[in-house]
């Protein structure tokens, strides 16, 4: 029976279609000539709430139409469930061109004659790359100028129903939605589409895309430029290939499509560093054999002959320096002279990364008619929440009307509990890095007497050692705990942001922002700042340990040095990061859609509607964009502030932005709604968190230089202590380990067992021996290192700031032939501009009014005459 319900209503609904003779799969109204730009849905659900829902949906779709806007609603009958109405809007010229005066919109008024650039010599060698011309330029290049109802006949106007592209006209609709009231309640005016959705009066709104994606539109009116951004953008196979710009701007709007230029920009800078990386990696790679510290803790003659004291106290045993040989091997891949060229290469790539970003920004905002943008007036209104929650009022001293404002001491109130809740947050992760420390000095004596006393895993023992078994096992926890955190502390930073009450949309952002990046920056990056800066720096020595919270002893570095472990640390997070991020990104949504459109398989495409269709993909929230910048930010720290430990990490980067640009791509024109066109002629606040950034990577980079990594001791044995001249470096590891008497050590520090009967050990330090009058101080070596160190992050931090600022002083922030453009653009638009005038004030003394306009003549003249010498 039941199916038989389902036949019938298949039976209606065919014969409904057909006798419309259109496909639903339309983005047109029944008539199939006025575009739909908006679409609204709403379930007609009866609760308690449903006549003042139905009374806000009344005013609300009235006073649409009183504004203009073409309404048609398909009624839930047509719907694949039988439950969802949905509103499909429809702006008429009229209404365009009047909210494009508005909102200041540039449209053509001629044809840029400026000659495009020379040719490339490399053309050539690129075509493999290249997109195709009208793939990459879908529109020609015009001269533009704000839009004016009052001077059509200056636009280059050919058809009416094309002049605004669909991204112009969404935008305009979703301008009007935010400002529609739809009543009054509580004594209060009541607006806009957020708040409607926000109660339940909708369920969504959202511009349709222009077809399926896999297919193009049947409709030849239909650009389908999402099947060609899926074709040419959206596809991994396509991940060598250009990115379509253009296309995207026009699609998406300016706001997504600097990101993408920005990201793609990021990528192709990273090639370079990639390249100078790998050859810094190769390098320690080639010259690996001929590290002489590795010879000297490999050879059984030196390391095998040298005891060192236990790692952790009483269950440890004496064990020979040679048992660390392969790590000290490998240690010398990131820990050579290489480490010091990159780290320096890399504190000007950052500042010629950010410079010619600028120059590429500058050409963008040219080409995409930003030149002259003011954030719009829709960043800057008040929020609708703003004016919700704030019942006092104050004059606007510029508009000189009333307005909600939120009094000093409620504002003060609010800050001190975020600010309070943030700082809660930030020691949350202080506390889990601890335990996550705790737990190495916890764990690192049952490595040691597992790997000691289990035969199965003698054949490994070389190679993962109990230091190298502990630091990869506490960076897996370290990530995890990074990944919970980061979870629970989203959602608490929209919150706490939520609660202060942001007076505009720019201003909610910038402080979400600032939260997020501080809560990321400390969760990500303190367990890598922990093993640069703090492990094996402050252990005492035998007989003397420091003890954290008096109970654990501090850890100790491998005697070939600590930044292996950072490498390691850093490698976990920062790839367990990426590949996560892409799971996230890639396969939740499509699981999502995947699930919400499963119904919709065995129906035809006829009713399947297009509206339904991008009904059931994903929302790209307010903040969709927003954690795409931060994902990158986050990567962007990870591969400047401690490159200097693995030159690697910029070519990690690079396949994952390669990756990430498809996957961003792919989501976007397959998996989420059509998000509202936004502009934007900036990256906004991340380019002054980039800049930061950039400044303390070169800190925290000859930091790692000086005290993480071996160079500097190695350079002072090299320059003032070798005793070979014909190899300077041998005797290096004897020197850099002091002596201790092992009848010195206390009782509860003494190993159980010392079967061997062994006098001394060796501890990685510059002490005075036990028989010397200032036994266990420190040797005058030791001073010499660290003045050495001192010395070399002095120089090296001026050396790089001053390249730096003189390479940013060199190169101009807007190119020339952008600045050329620019003015010619100007004076055209003002030549134009005043001709059109001069031609008005000509018709008007033709028909007799020489007395209103003769002054008006002369004055339009001579406007011309002063453009034209300017």
């Amino acid at each position: 029976q039941q199916s038989g319900r389902k036949y019938n209503l298949f039976l209606k609904r065919r014969l409904r279609i057909d006798k419309r003779h259109q496909s639903k799969d339309s983005i047109f109204f029944r008539d199939g000539v006025r575009r739909i730009d908006f679409v609204l849905s709403y379930v007609d659900d009866l609760n308690k709430e449903w006549e003042k829902k139905l009374e806000r949906r009344k005013e609300f779709e009235s006073n649409l139409q009183k504004a203009g806007l073409e309404l048609e609603t398909e009624d839930k009958k047509e719907s694949e469930d039988g439950k969802i109405f949905f509103v499909k809007i429809h702006a008429p010229w009229e209404v365009l061109i009047t909210y494009a005066e508005v909102l200041n919109i540039k449209v053509p008024i001629k044809e840029n004659d400026i000659p495009s650039m020379v040719e490339n010599p490399l053309d050539c060698v690129l075509y493999p790359l290249r997109l195709p011309e009208k793939v990459m330029h879908p529109e020609p290049d015009y001269f533009t100028a704000p839009f004016s109802k009052d001077k059509q006949e200056l636009y280059l106007i050919n058809d009416e129903s094309t002049f605004f592209s669909p991204s112009m006209r969404n935008r305009i609709v979703n301008y009007i939605l935010t400002r529609c009231p739809y009543g009054t309640e509580e004594g209060k005016k009541k607006f806009g589409i957020k708040r409607l959705l926000n109660n339940g009066t909708y369920t969504a709104a959202y511009p349709l895309h222009d077809c399926q994606y896999w297919k193009k539109a049947s409709d030849p009116n239909c650009d389908s430029e999402r099947y060609t951004l899926y074709m040419e953008w959206a596809r991994f196979l396509r991940f060598y290939k250009e990115q379509p710009l253009d296309l995207i701007r026009k699609y998406y709007g300016e706001k997504i499509g600097i990101y993408f230029a920005w990201l793609g920009f990021y990528t192709e800078m990273l090639f370079l560093a990639a390249v100078v990386g790998l050859i810094c990696f190769l390098y320690g790679l080639f010259t690996m054999d001929e590290n002489m510290s590795s010879k000297e803790i490999c050879d059984p003659a030196i390391g095998g002959e040298i005891i060192m004291c236990p790692l952790c106290d009483r269950d440890c045993e004496y064990w020979r320096l040679n048992t660390t040989c392969e790590s000290s091997q490998y240690s010398h891949l990131f820990d050579n002279v290489a480490t010091l060229f990159f780290a320096i290469f890399m504190g000007i790539w950052v500042t010629l990364f950010l410079e010619f970003w600028k120059r590429r920004q500058a050409r963008l905002k040219y080409e995409w008619d930003l030149v002259d943008f003011e954030e719009e007036q829709q960043q800057l209104q008040l929020r609708p929440e703003y004016e919700a929650k704030c019942t006092q009022k104050k004059r606007n001293p510029i508009t000189q009307e009333m307005e909600p404002y939120l009094p000093l001491t409620s504002q003060a109130v609010r800050f001190c509990i975020s600010g309070a809740t943030v700082l809660f947050w930030v020691s949350l992760i202080i506390a889990s890095m601890i335990a996550v420390i705790v737990y190495r000095l916890a764990v690192y004596a049952a490595f040691a007497s597992l790997m000691e006393n289990t035969q199965t895993l003698q054949p490994i023992s070389s190679l993962l050692t109990p230091q190298l078994a502990t630091s990869v096992t506490a960076s897996c926890l370290n990530f995890v705990i990074i990944m919970i955190l980061n979870f629970f502390y989203e959602r608490i930073a929209i919150w706490i942001t939520d609660m202060e009450i942001p007076r505009t949309h720019m201003e909610y952002e910038n402080r979400l922002t600032m939260k997020m990046f501080l809560f990321q920056f400390v969760n990500y990056y303190s367990s890598c700042f922990y093993v640069a800066f703090f492990k094996g720096k402050f252990v005492g020595y035998p007989g003397a340990y420091t003890y954290m919270f008096s109970r654990w002893r501090n850890e100790e570095c491998d005697p070939a040095g600590c930044l292996i472990e950072l490498t390691t640390q850093l490698t976990i997070v920062m790839a367990g990061k990426q590949i996560w991020g892409n799971i996230q990104e890639a396969i939740v949504p499509w699981i999502c859609n995947w699930w919400g459109r499963r119904k919709a398989r065995n129906n035809p495409e006829n009713l399947y509607s297009r509206w339904e269709q991008d009904h059931d993909l994903q929302t790209f929230g307010a903040l969709g964009l927003f954690y795409e910048y931060l994902e990158m930010v986050i990567q962007f720290g990870f591969i400047t502030l401690f490159v200097a430990s693995f030159p690697l990490a910029p070519l990690l980067a690079l396949m994952n932005n390669i990756l990430e640009i498809r996957v961003d791509s792919w989501k976007l024109t397959t998996q989420y709604r059509r998000p509202v066109a936004a502009k934007a002629h900036s990256i906004g606040v991340w380019q002054e968190i980039l800049n930061g950034m950039a400044i303390l990577s070169v800190v925290t980079n000859a930091f790692i230089v000086a005290f993480t990594s071996d160079m500097i001791p190695r350079l002072v044995y090299y320059y003032a202590y070798s005793e070979s001249e014909d190899s300077p470096m041998s005797g290096y590891i004897n020197n850099s380990l002091s002596v201790f008497l092992i009848s010195d050590f206390p009782e509860e520090n003494k190993p159980k067992e010392n079967p061997e009967n062994f006098v001394i050990c060796r501890y990685r330090d510059y002490r005075y021996p036990p028989d010397h009058e200032r036994k266990y101080l420190h040797t005058m070596q030791f001073w010499h290192i660290l003045a050495a160190k001192l010395a070399f992050i002095i120089i090296m931090e001026h050396v790089v700031f001053i390249v730096k600022f003189f390479v940013a002083w060199m190169i101009p922030d807007v190119p020339a032939d952008v600045k050329a453009k620019i003015k010619r653009e100007k004076y055209l638009t003002q030549k134009i501009l005043h001709e059109y005038e001069l031609e008005k004030l000509k018709e008007r003394l033709c028909q007799g009014d020489k007395q209103a306009t003769e002054k008006e003549f002369i004055a339009t003249e001579g406007r011309m005459e002063l453009s034209r010498a300017m």
